[in-house]
């Protein structure tokens, strides 16, 4: 049972590159609980920068940022950064410890959990993500597509609001990017997804934003923005196949 708070909401966020690049520009958004988000735009369009933004790698210059209606400041980035779960591109830089299973447990443990509930919530996170079996391998001895669900059952062992992935499909052959879109349809979870997989998208998510060039373009129903032809090639973006069948 969600509480009744936004997951996220962002009020008029600039940021600027210490070279003086502007890499975000007056952006608000508004994500509900239990909606799926779509974050399109071409390279270099400020999706990563707004991301960075969510749980404090990147503190706002301008504008506020609230994860279930508290802002985001020095003070509360602990609390915020248990409740935004994010999932970056590369797994190989989140999965660090021996074992799968100390990856899984490394947060819950943080969180200062007794070994009791640490082992239950390493349980449900193999199991959501269909490792089990796997709890005693190094990352390293894993595919590429098991590493991605490795990376995101630590993250979702914190029990968080929000799960954002950065390029969830990147790099995975046909039959593991089939495997990561059947899993993440199963996730009962709030999602924001960045992504240039614009088919996945348009299977996965309810509602998509348009960032180009630090602004956010586009806000709406993730089919009849990804369907908008002009909208699409105007800001770097293709139609994607699923749209033109």
């Amino acid at each position: 049972m969600h509480c009744e708070a936004n997951a996220i909401e962002l009020q008029n966020i600039s940021y600027h590159y210490p070279d003086g690049t502007e890499a975000l520009h007056e952006v608000s958004v508004l994500l509900r609980h239990e909606q799926r988000v779509a974050l399109l735009g071409p390279n270099g369009a400020g999706k990563s920068t707004l991301i960075a933004h969510l749980n404090g790698i990147i503190m706002a210059q301008t504008g506020t940022v609230l994860v279930e209606d508290v802002p985001l400041t020095p003070q509360t980035l602990t609390t915020v950064r248990q409740r935004i779960g994010i999932v970056f591109q590369d797994p190989d830089n989140m999965l660090f410890m021996t074992t799968i299973e100390d990856d899984i447990a490394f947060g819950p443990r943080n969180l200062g959990l007794d070994e009791a509930q640490v082992r239950e919530r390493v349980a449900r996170a193999l199991a959501a993500t269909g490792l089990e079996g796997l709890e005693s391998k190094p990352g390293m001895h894993l595919s590429f597509g098991q590493k991605k669900r490795a990376a995101i059952a630590a993250v979702l062992a914190m029990e968080p609001a929000v799960l954002v992935l950065d390029e969830p499909t990147s790099n995975l052959d046909p039959r593991g990017r089939a495997e990561m879109l059947r899993f993440l349809k199963s996730l009962d979870v709030t999602l924001l997804m960045a992504t240039h997989d614009l088919d996945a998208a348009w299977e996965l998510c309810d509602r998509a934003l348009v960032i180009d060039v630090g602004r956010l373009v586009a806000d709406g129903a993730a089919h009849a923005i990804m369907s908008d032809r002009d909208l699409m090639q105007t800001h770097g973006l293709d139609v994607p196949l699923s749209a033109r069948l």
